[in-house]
């Protein structure tokens, strides 16, 4: 209990700090030497004393800030930032942040084609990268750069899981909720939830919101059904208990997961869910909430962005709710934490032209000044917490209240899952709902290849 609360009130006053937090493009414009990075006559002190390239340097740099994610925009202004204050350049071949590109990643590591500075995940998907030595830890880089991720809270940077060292730098962590559109709910004479939301009350507005003509759940169980999953089995269980793996389908874990996904099933069986969410693609049925054709949407914090950008002129239909809750789980304990961060790779590292421009890209990706424009309403790890500014919209202050109203925060579950593993029980999340197979073979299924 003591470290559940624990968390919580480190998640309300991290998520306090950021109230003031906006996304203007004269704060992402300011260099990061003022926070972590040396300035050019001061270098001795925080370097070893290496001779800078004679030239520009070009710097490789793939991240999951492309596609429609929010801090896209946020991203390229801090790249452009970067190239002004260093006179370097940036290849940046970023992509959304998918199973496809996991897999890209992995492969171009494998080849010797990976980049100088990659924003990748923490958890197990980074072992093989971590194993086979191909990034450096932040013991062997302070060595040499004894200020790096110097502005960060030390217990806040995630060791990895292959051998307990750190490996990233954070710039902003997530939580995921419950997305609401109010019109739909008012047209459905549904009242929107709050912080006592129980799954009953969930199935009962889902029925009136069916009956008065709309889709209840906005999900594509073709491509994005972890969501679902994560808080399905979640509500089976609680914060204590949420992290921990099956053996089997028939353990006390197993069991759990299959109530879960089968509580999904009930969804479908129900209509509850779009009529095309077997074959639909995440966008699509995004594009159902935001135009007011479905209520509700479990998503990330990154996915404010999403509606800032497309429902700029309706952004007062949207709100930020709780998933609702079951069993010991309270509709107000969230999933989220810092589960992504910045590495430098040993390619680069071993080059005496890139290390100390990647050594500053990072320090500049992960200064306050440029986190406080990425993290808005998420977690950070600063020190100092975010830079407050006062122009968040209607829906960034329903995102911090939500928030703030947490009672626990736990990581993800399918985190701790093998790439293959959550691959395999995902693909067999829409032929769980159509029973062509049961819950207990596809968690068996998945099992066999953790």
């Amino acid at each position: 209990m003591k470290r559940l609360l624990a968390t919580a009130l480190a998640l309300i006053m991290v998520i306090s700090l950021a109230a003031g937090c906006g996304s203007t493009a004269d704060t992402t414009a300011k260099p990061a030497d003022q926070t972590t990075t040396a300035k050019p006559d001061e270098s001795s002190e925080t370097t070893t004393g290496n001779e800078a390239p004679a030239g520009p340097v070009e710097l490789t740099v793939v991240t999951s800030y492309g596609g429609d994610d929010g801090n896209r925009s946020n991203y390229e202004a801090a790249l452009k930032s970067y190239e002004g204050t260093t006179g370097n350049k940036v290849l940046d071949a970023s992509a959304t942040s998918d199973e496809e590109w996991k897999s890209k990643v992995m492969t171009d590591f494998e080849a010797g084609t990976e980049p100088d500075v990659l924003f990748y995940f923490n958890g197990v998907d980074a072992n093989p990268i971590i194993e086979a030595g191909k990034v450096v830890s932040l013991e062997d880089i302070r060595k040499e750069y004894p200020d790096y991720a110097g502005n960060m809270k030390e217990d806040l940077l995630v060791p990895s899981p292959a051998d307990g060292k750190v490996y990233t730098v954070p710039v902003n962590g997530f939580w995921e909720s419950l997305f609401i559109n109010k019109k739909v709910l008012a047209e459905a004479g549904v009242e929107v939830p709050g912080a006592d939301y129980n799954w009953e009350a969930f199935m009962a507005d889902c029925e009136k919101i069916k009956a008065a003509g709309f889709t209840p759940v906005a999900v594509s169980l073709q491509e994005v059904p972890h969501y679902w999953f994560e808080f399905a089995v979640y509500n089976r269980g609680s914060v204590e208990n949420h992290l921990e793996l099956p053996a089997a389908s028939d353990d006390a874990v197993g069991k759990k997961w299959a109530e879960g996904l089968n509580d999904i099933k009930a969804l479908y069986e129900a209509g509850y869910l779009p009529s095309n969410t077997l074959t639909a693609s995440d966008a699509e049925t995004v594009q159902l909430l935001a135009d007011g054709e479905a209520a509700f949407l479990i998503d990330g914090s990154w996915k404010i962005g999403f509606f800032q950008e497309n429902c700029a002129d309706n952004l007062d239909d949207f709100a930020l709710s709780f998933v609702p809750g079951n069993g010991d789980r309270q509709a107000t304990d969230l999933v989220g934490g810092i589960s992504m961060g910045y590495y430098i790779t040993k390619k680069a590292w071993d080059d005496p032209d890139k290390r100390d421009a990647a050594v500053k890209f990072v320090e500049h990706m992960t200064s306050d000044e440029v986190v406080s424009v990425f993290a808005t309403t998420s977690v950070t790890a600063l020190k100092n917490g975010v830079i407050p500014s006062d122009d968040l919209d209607v829906l960034q202050l329903s995102a911090i209240e939500m928030a703030a109203g947490a009672t626990g925060l736990v990581g993800a579950v399918q985190d701790s899952m093998s790439a293959e593993a959550r691959g395999d029980l995902f693909a067999n999340v829409k032929n769980i709902v159509t029973a062509k197979i049961t819950a207990e073979e596809a968690i068996d299924s998945a099992l066999a290849l953790q």
